[in-house]
């Protein structure tokens, strides 16, 4: 089997699978923010804190209540979207007039409320949540773990099927007309505060189907939202801040990137991500795929 570098192949690939992992959620989590920012210009900090609700909803279904992975796919992401549409509609309803500032430092308090919540209840340590799809497919080159593959395909799915529906669709020209001209979309009958609440709460649901997503890839932990966030952030800035396509492309780019360098050059893995997005900022300020206001 040949080498590159002298790095196996096995390795190479291993950690080029790892990337596409933590690709798709840098993707799902960015998409989330690209929505509710582009469509409702809110800084969402509060989205990592709902991405770890949703692996702890998934937790506690399975071990309060015996639902499995696949109910818990479907029913922790619609309640942390539910919890996500009452914050919109008592707490940054008020902060739309104001600057960007002011719902930026409220999410970024519930954040804090949230994490330190969840903390004081069950601790700092993982808790674990078990593979839904146990082993794997041996394809010569590698080996691909079933649960693995089907994150990265459910993610790509998902953040395909959101890119249509928001710029494909009459409900996503409604969507991007309430944001620039609320007044005319509301003279065709259209509730719009509605709307902006239901897309609010879409894009919490990203966040919390991420976490569902994650919580049998990794240990479920009140940290793992704020071990994350800095991070996807990042990846939005990237993309440029709003932009469907630009969270979904850098999101899986950025992952390959990263797992990329942990094999040619491991310690820059950790910050190879911050360096892109200081060179994009450079050279393009909106982001990649953004454009310049």
């Amino acid at each position: 089997m040949f080498e590159l570098l002298g790095i196996p192949p096995q390795a190479l690939f291993g950690q080029l699978l790892l990337g596409l992992i933590n690709g798709a959620f840098y993707a799902m989590l960015s998409l989330g923010l690209a929505v509710i920012f582009g469509l409702l210009n809110v800084i969402n900090f509060t989205h990592g804190a709902q991405y770890m609700m949703g692996a702890f909803g998934a937790w506690m279904l399975l071990n309060y209540l015996g639902i499995p992975f696949w109910g818990a796919l479907v029913l922790s992401p619609l309640v942390v979207a539910v919890i996500g549409m009452v914050i919109e509609r008592t707490l940054l309803r008020r902060l739309y007039h104001l600057d960007h500032l002011y719902g930026l430092l409220l999410t970024f308090g519930l954040a804090l409320i949230i994490e330190g919540l969840f903390r004081r209840q069950y601790g700092s340590s993982g808790l674990p949540y078990d593979n839904p799809l146990p082993g794997g497919t041996n394809l010569g080159f590698m080996f691909l773990p079933n649960y693995r593959g089907f994150v990265v395909v459910a993610s790509l799915v998902v953040c395909l099927a959101t890119w249509y529906v928001i710029e494909r669709t009459k409900l996503g020209s409604y969507l991007r007309a309430a944001t620039e001209r609320p007044d005319l979309v509301q003279a065709f009958g259209i509730d719009v505060p509605r709307m902006i609440t239901l897309t609010y709460g879409f894009g919490v649901g990203l966040a919390a189907l991420a976490g569902v997503l994650a919580a049998p890839a990794y240990q479920v932990s009140p940290t793992m939202g704020s071990n994350l966030i800095i991070i996807v952030f990042a990846v939005v800035v990237i993309g440029g801040m709003g932009s469907i396509m630009g969270a979904i492309v850098t999101g899986f780019g950025l992952g390959v990137i990263e797992g990329l360098t942990k094999v040619f050059y491991p310690e820059a893995s950790s910050t190879v991500i911050f360096v892109i997005m200081a060179i994009v900022l450079m050279v393009k300020p909106a982001g990649l795929f953004g454009t310049a206001k």
